[in-house]
């Protein structure tokens, strides 16, 4: 870090150096200052990209995009849905979303809506196309094929496909994009149509397959399950298996067909009862007897016309609708004696409906005993047919006790049989529950979607947005430009203000002198010139050259803010502690084209107007700028004084205004200049004008380019920086610096030249306040820049 503890106190001190950390601006003031110094950078930016936004917006042709939502899941009745073995498996959205955005679906919708002549699709829409058609036709070139392939069809109709899930519903949108919202529309319900058609194919398919299977396998089992039948039929057959359940004729058998005996002998004499009872009964109607005679039948109950509570095994119960036929009979007769007896009552005995009702209900009676004779012939028929059944299990007793009792060693292969046959039955069963299922969906098809809200034409455009777009080029704009803007501060290594030049240098700014308008200023000096003695070319009459231009303007514009910045500079080297023994100042800069030899000039002009001895020295021999302002006309300078070949009377040049004396620094070899500034006859040049003169100005080559200053630093007793504001790098000061240490610690501080005064109030809001052109004019000084 730099530090020079013998800085000028007149505007520095070293224990500033905290104060200056603490006084830095904050975020808010950096922020303020960095819109001040980039505004219009920022704001042409975001201006060129508002514009651009613009043209976007108008070039773009607009799009419409239309949305259909669709919901997925089972949407069959529960009365044709088929009762499943188990639960369906959870839907995959994700699957049916992928399937929807195939290009299955895609080229179908294509085809059926033959897209391949749409502009949209085929690109003849798009501005490029035209463009590119007719710089074909004007060079003559063979037109471009006319139908696009499928696979540019595809790509170009999924791109403006969207398909997406909302939320975590079973709702899926899907949208289209094209040029005409009613096209739009269209083409995004022909979507979902198609999706819906190849779902019912593809699940009508599936249940065909699964139908075709089921038949086949149903047979297959169909045939198992009759052939095990089969086989426990045969093998029972061929070991005289004849109940029911599998049982062999052991003596259980026996006692069965005993007890079975038995109750054919009690059936049979219950029937030969009740044959008896029919045959009085008949013999009473035919007597003309009373109804209740005919119709006691009714009396009888099932059983007693059977012949028994519990008839045996094989035995037939013909008989059992005949009381109710009775009983229905009976109960007619009675309702028409009831209607006789009212009528009678009415009309009379004698009359036809009497008549006629009494008639019905002779035939009723007659059917009655019609009914009874019928039912006394079944009895006969019954008991014949009781006793040859008695005689018949008389038989199988007999059989069944003559039959071997071996059979028992095929009870267990028929068990086998039976489990087989059994699985067999139940699995055909199962399946047959399943076939009869598939065939009922496969019969009401239905796809497992509905639509819950068709696509429609949009009103408004989807692309371009305007705002969005306008809103993107103007926040964009300002956010590149605040960033070019930023890069610009981040590679701005220059010195802005004095704060950074403190800071960086560890030195104290003396004054900041503004960048000078040069036309201006050369109308001002031109009028100051005017009425001054020619220059003489004699050696007696060596006189400074007042020539119109800036060297000239601090003493021909006095109460310019530029005269006043030089006096600031002055007042800093007259109120230096250390003035007495300090009276050689060297003006240098790090780079060429700073303004040293001005500053140096207008300093030694303002110190001569008030009355002080002063003389302007140019050590700068390679590049005597100033020699060439003040004096062109001179032939001879500082190397012939060192040589001895010119006095220092014969040399120096005076101006008549301010009795400011010159010496040239002309008449020198490049290669020597070095040799000369470190030659001991300059030595003795600088202690004769120490002696003669109140203040010696030095100006000095540039640091940097060449090693003079560096040379003669030894025969000054302190130094001047000068440094352009906004150019010369902040590094570039600092090597210079450090290579030229005896420079730096003799330095008196820094001046920044060519200030731009309007530009400075960007970078500090304090700077605004203390340069204020209002508190200048005030006190009668002008810009003059």
């Amino acid at each position: 870090m730099l530090h020079n503890p013998n800085a000028s106190t007149a505007a520095y001190n070293p224990q500033q150096d905290q104060g200056w950390e603490r006084n830095r601006p904050g975020a808010l003031d950096m922020a303020l200052g960095f819109l001040r110094r980039r505004y219009r950078l920022i704001a042409a930016t975001a201006a060129v990209s508002l514009l651009a936004s613009i043209a976007v917006v108008k070039i773009l042709p607009p799009t419409y995009s239309a949305d259909v939502k669709i919901m997925i899941g089972s949407a069959k009745p529960p009365a044709v849905q088929p009762q499943p073995a188990q639960d369906d498996p959870p839907l995959d959205m994700e699957s049916q979303i992928e399937i929807m955005k195939s290009k299955s679906i895609a080229a179908a919708v294509i085809t059926k809506l033959n897209l391949a002549e749409d502009p949209d699709f085929n690109g003849k829409a798009s501005p490029l196309h035209g463009a590119v058609t007719a710089i074909r036709a004007l060079l003559g070139a063979a037109p471009e094929p006319t139908t696009p392939s499928m696979d540019d069809l595809l790509e170009e109709f999924q791109r403006r496909m969207n398909t997406f899930r909302i939320g975590t519903s079973t709702v899926v949108e899907v949208d289209f994009t094209a040029s005409d919202p009613q096209k739009a529309a269209v083409i995004a319900n022909a979507i979902v149509k198609e999706y819906f058609d190849q779902q019912l194919k593809a699940e009508t398919n599936e249940q065909r397959t699964l139908t075709a299977w089921l038949h086949e396998r149903l047979r297959e089992l169909g045939n198992d399950a009759t052939a095990a039948e089969r086989s426990v039929n045969e093998l029972k057959n061929r070991h005289n298996i004849i109940s029911a359940d599998g049982r062999f004729m052991d003596q259980q058998q026996v006692t069965e067909l005993t007890n079975r005996l038995i109750a054919a002998r009690t059936h049979t004499a219950s029937l030969m009862t009740r044959l008896n009872r029919f045959d009085d009964m008949l013999a009473a109607g035919h007597s003309n007897g009373p109804l209740d005679s005919v119709a006691a039948v009714s009396d009888f109950s099932p059983a007693e016309l059977s012949g028994n509570l519990n008839p045996p095994d094989g035995l037939s119960l013909s008989n059992s609708n005949g009381t109710q036929i009775i009983n229905g009979l009976r109960q007619q007769y009675l309702d028409i004696a009831k209607r006789e007896y009212e009528y009678a009552a009415k009309y009379g005995n004698d009359h036809l409906a009497v008549i006629n009702i009494r008639a019905t209900m002779k035939s009723i009676r007659q059917a009655m005993l019609e009914e009874v004779r019928r039912l006394a012939d079944v009895a006969k028929h019954d008991y014949e047919e009781a006793r040859r059944q008695q005689q018949e299990v008389e038989s199988q007793l007999a059989d069944a006790v003559a039959r071997s009792q071996d059979t028992r060693a095929a009870e267990l292969s028929i068990k086998e049989l039976e489990t087989s046959a059994k699985s067999y039955r139940a699995l055909y069963d199962s399946f047959l529950q399943r076939y009869m299922g598939s065939v009922q969906q496969g019969s009401f098809p239905i796809t497992k979607a509905r639509v819950i809200s068709a696509a429609t034409p949009p009103k408004k455009k989807s692309k371009p947005k305007s705002m969005a777009l306008l809103a993107i080029g103007l926040f964009g704009g300002l956010a590149f430009g605040g960033g070019l803007g930023l890069l610009r501060d981040m590679r701005d290594r220059s010195f802005r203000t004095t704060a950074q030049l403190e800071d960086r240098l560890r030195l104290p700014c003396l004054s900041v002198v503004p960048l000078l308008n040069q036309g201006e200023v050369i109308k001002v000096t031109q009028k100051a010139a005017v009425g001054s003695a020619p220059a003489e070319t004699a050696c007696s009459e060596r006189t400074v050259t007042r020539r119109p231009g800036t060297c000239w303007a601090a003493s021909a514009m006095p109460s310019s803010r530029f005269a006043e910045s030089i006096r600031s500079l002055k007042v800093a080297i007259e109120q230096d502690p250390s003035r007495t023994s300090r009276k050689v100042f060297g003006l240098t800069s790090a780079l060429p084209n700073e303004g040293k030899s001005l500053i140096a000039a207008s300093l030694a002009q303002l110190m001569a107007r008030s009355g002080k001895r002063v003389i302007v020295v140019d050590c700068d021999l390679r590049n005597p700028s100033l020699s060439a302002t003040l004096a062109p006309e001179a032939g001879t300078g500082v190397a012939d004084i060192v040589s001895g070949a010119r006095s220092l009377e014969e040399t120096v040049w005076t101006d008549a205004a301010t009795h400011l004396d010159f010496l040239p620094g002309k008449g020198v070899a490049a290669r020597d200049t070095s040799d000369i500034l470190a030659h001991e006859q300059m030595r003795k040049l600088f202690d004769r004008l120490r002696d003669t003169y109140d203040y010696v100005i030095v100006d000095l080559p540039p640091l940097a380019p060449v090693a003079d200053a560096r040379a003669i630093s030894a025969l000054l007793d302190s130094f001047l920086l000068v440094v352009e504001w906004g150019r010369t790098p902040a590094e570039v000061i600092e090597h210079a610096l450090n290579t030229a240490p005896n420079v730096y610690d003799a330095l008196l501080g820094v001046v920044l030249n060519k200030t731009d005064m309007k530009a400075l109030k960007r970078y500090g809001t304090h700077f605004g306040d203390y340069y204020n052109h209002e508190h200048y004019a005030r006190y009668g000084q002008v810009m003059a820049e």
